[in-house]
């Protein structure tokens, strides 16, 4: 049972604390590689300040490794983060009644981590209020951008030779790729985005092709998901890739959708 005498800086600072310290060796890598892709101490404070995205923070990283232009980085921050707007909805039935302030604040400071802790919160628990939701919010921003900052000081005091950056990050978003990786469609989809990637590169000759890739894959599997369920809610490609009931989970989730 909780204290009623804790203050409630630290009961919350109690509930944030496993994602603040799982924070710290992901917020010192990502310092290294933005010190080591040109960001100082300062800009890499202030990115972690402003972006507050893991995913974000390493894209920066490795589209300046390769000189790409700043509209298509922009471009690709804009894509990579259009899910928060979702996320945000999800919880605005409890923030009713917060002033545009306070919406402000808490919608730049949301991520993907605080946001599951969160919507568990207010799930789950009545007494949960938006005071203290931007508390914990404000942790793991704390402890994201000081973790940032050490590790912009640690390169610093490191050569690190940009081959490593590259091969680092391309394992971290192969890594992302895997984790999103659910049935067979999913397969396939990543599939085409990397034909895709190759091919609109190679016609724009600049990493815009990125950006156009990335909106045509995801039109591509939006269709054929949508397609698949409402017209063949047994396909084989719906299936989970995980465990022996793989089909039978498949067939389930669409009856519930």
């Amino acid at each position: 049972m909780p204290d009623p005498n804790e203050p409630l800086w630290r009961s919350t600072l109690r509930v944030a604390m496993p994602l603040n310290l799982s924070y710290i060796p992901i917020g010192l890598a990502c310092g290294i590689l933005l010190h080591a892709a040109g960001f100082n101490t300062l800009l890499t404070g202030l990115v972690s300040l402003l972006i507050f995205s893991g995913g974000a923070q390493f894209l920066i990283a490795t589209m300046l490794t390769i000189n790409s232009p700043l509209l298509s980085i922009v471009l690709m921050l804009f894509f990579l983060e259009l899910r928060y707007a979702l996320l945000s909805s999800s919880l605005s039935p409890y923030l009713k009644g917060q002033s545009n302030r306070f919406l402000f604040i808490f919608a730049i400071s949301l991520n993907d981590e605080n946001y599951a802790i969160n919507y568990l919160k207010f799930a789950t628990d009545k007494k949960w209020t938006g005071k203290e939701a931007l508390m914990v919010e404000h942790y793991s921003l704390l402890f994201w951008a000081m973790s940032n900052v050490i590790g912009s000081l640690i390169g610093s005091a490191l050569k690190i030779d940009l081959g490593i950056v590259n091969f680092a990050l391309t394992a971290l978003f192969l890594y992302m790729i895997v984790m999103q990786i659910k049935n067979r469609l999913t397969v396939v989809i990543c599939l085409i985005s990397g034909v895709l990637a190759a091919v609109c590169m190679m016609l724009t000759k600049s990493t815009l092709g990125l950006v156009i890739s990335t909106i045509i894959s995801s039109l591509i599997g939006f269709g054929l998901e949508t397609t698949l369920r409402k017209r063949l809610p047994d396909s084989h490609w719906l299936w989970k890739l995980r465990g022996p009931g793989a089909k039978q989970s498949a067939v389930e989730s669409s009856d519930e959708k």
